[in-house]
């Protein structure tokens, strides 16, 4: 469950990226007020964080990625 609610953080932080990239429009800053706003760098901090734990996943087995069908 950790690691889906990681992968999840990490989309939208990606999906914000995107959006800096491509229309130069930041959402978090948007819904918070600025960059400089403490809930949102505590949202860029979490969404870091999480992109260091799904480094993780490049070095697990496959088997512990996905469950098998007699869970």
């Amino acid at each position: 469950m950790f690691d889906k609610l990681t992968l999840i953080l990490l989309i939208i932080g990606g999906i914000n990226w995107g959006s800096i990239g491509l229309f130069g429009f930041d959402i978090v800053a948007w819904i918070f007020g600025s960059q400089d706003a403490l809930l949102a760098r505590v949202i860029y901090a979490v969404v870091g964080l999480c992109a260091l734990w799904c480094i993780s996943f490049l070095f697990r087995e496959e088997n512990e990625l996905s469950p098998s069908l007699s869970e």
